[in-house]
């Protein structure tokens, strides 16, 4: 292939029906993403019946000199093999790959090594890589491979946000997530990437907790992972709401690619990144950590917006950092709480209020660790089902005894002679609250409750 891949790469995207992408200019590196519905007009078949389908992505570069020479700018050994087109279909087509690196004695070895000692220093994107192609291929980073990523490690910092992301998200989607954050730290690149953990090592905690905030955090990522993984045959996971309709809701596809899943393991990860900033004895002498949620989710969203990520997952994520604690504050004493407290709990959370009950449990799971009460998380479990059985019902769907809404707007305007404005909204948000906790059932007695509204000027 010529030097510059781009003009190859525009005809593909305009003969495929694809998107053509400059994914690295400075390294010649080029991208066309195909998608299933590509344009009639194209003389290829299509290459995906399914239309729901990942789009296929080819990523062009160019070279000079020779393929050997191009294989030795490679970044692993298993990446530095190539095979002649027109041996393609021998039957002795492995005796035929070009192998100047070692790359097929690293595959037997199930290893990933660096071509040569400089190919972090030309591409630092190649940190993270090398870790998720370790995981994603279960294969282990070579010593000395290990070591020029612990040495060059402060380099991710130059790379872009978008690639970062990806690679970051990418390994936090897999199974193992924990582990991986572990791997990262060992290799000095987790926290080059958010660096607001660094903070938390070694940051005690009251008794309750086991592990040090550091661990903590680490810990409700795995137990995020494992609450939305079904029951597992488990006496601690079969306590847990499982459905396969919530399995499919955590499938859900959400922000760049990535499932509702993985942006729960995300916040998991963010949940308490606030509390050395926050960490304070009362005057009792327990330590508290006042305000750490709200400080967290600013601390969240520069973090996330530092590394691109989609304004929907930042949001999700911040929100659920914000209000990571409601749900476990909502019991009081040994009663459930309330209809209307549910009510405004999945009201103020929206789109994640699922998520933040399965981030109590994880929570929770993680404060105790290997000390968990099983009787203690048996009851926070019923809390958190009840909460999510509450929740989810359909208040205003519609039945012949329930009409779909018990007053509108225009009714309190008519009914009271209100003029219209923000007020109304209140309103009709009482009335609502009211009807989810079962205090209304009628349109006379939602009159009723804005007579009194208004007569005490609550409003």
């Amino acid at each position: 292939m010529p030097d510059d891949p781009q003009p190859l790469a525009q005809e593909l995207a305009e003969v495929m029906g694809g998107v053509f992408v400059p994914l690295s200019p400075a390294h010649g590196i080029v991208r066309v993403i195909l998608y299933a519905s590509r344009r009639e007009s194209s003389p290829f078949p299509p290459f995906s019946a399914d239309t729901k389908a990942k789009p296929w992505i080819v990523d062009l570069t160019g070279f000079a000199g020779s393929i050997e020479d191009d294989l030795a700018r490679r970044d692993f050994t298993i990446n530095a093999l190539a095979l002649p087109w027109r041996d393609w279909q021998s039957a002795d087509w492995r005796q035929l790959v070009l192998d100047p690196c070692g790359g097929r004695a690293d595959l037997a070895r199930r290893c990933i090594r660096a071509v040569r000692p400089s190919v972090f220093r030309d591409d630092p994107g190649r940190l993270l890589r090398a870790v998720r192609l370790a995981a994603r291929l279960r294969f282990r980073v070579e010593a000395e491979t290990a070591r020029l990523v612990r040495t060059e490690a402060y380099r991710i910092e130059r790379v872009s946000g978008e690639r970062v992301r990806d690679e970051f998200l990418a390994l936090l989607s897999m199974d193992g997530a924990r582990g991986q954050l572990e791997v990262l730290d060992r290799l000095d690149l987790l926290c080059h990437i958010i660096p607001e953990l660094a903070l938390t090592k070694g940051v005690e905690q009251p008794k309750e907790h086991y592990w040090d905030v550091w661990g903590h955090l680490l810990h409700t990522v795995e137990s995020a992972e494992l609450v939305t993984r079904g029951h597992q045959n488990s006496a601690i996971f079969t306590l847990i709401p499982w459905t396969e309709t919530l399995a499919a809701y955590f499938g859900q596809e959400v922000s760049d690619g990535h499932t509702r899943r993985t942006m729960l393991k995300l916040a998991s990860l963010f949940h308490d990144i606030a509390k050395p900033q926050t960490k304070k004895p009362d005057a009792t002498g327990r330590i508290r950590f006042l305000g750490h949620p709200e400080l967290g989710a600013t601390m969240a969203a520069h973090r996330l917006a530092h590394l691109r990520l989609s304004s929907r997952g930042a949001d999700m994520v911040s929100a659920l950092v914000e209000h990571h604690m409601r749900p476990s504050h909502m019991k009081q004493g040994v009663e459930l709480p309330t209809k209307r407290a549910i009510y405004r709990y999945f009201r103020d959370l929206g789109d994640v209020a699922i998520e933040g009950l399965y981030l109590a449990l994880a929570d929770y799971l993680a404060a105790r660790g290997p000390e968990l009460n099983p009787d203690a998380w048996a009851e926070h479990v019923r809390m958190i089902g009840y909460m999510l059985q509450i929740g989810t019902q359909p208040v205003s769907a519609g039945t012949p005894e329930r009409p779909a809404r018990l007053l509108t707007g225009h009714d309190l305007i008519e009914h009271f002679g209100l003029a219209p404005g923000p007020p109304i909204g209140v309103l009709l948000e009482k009335i609502n609250e009211a009807w989810a906790a079962g205090e209304i059932t009628t349109r006379e007695e939602a009159l009723a409750l804005v007579s009194a509204l208004l007569n005490n000027s609550s409003v």
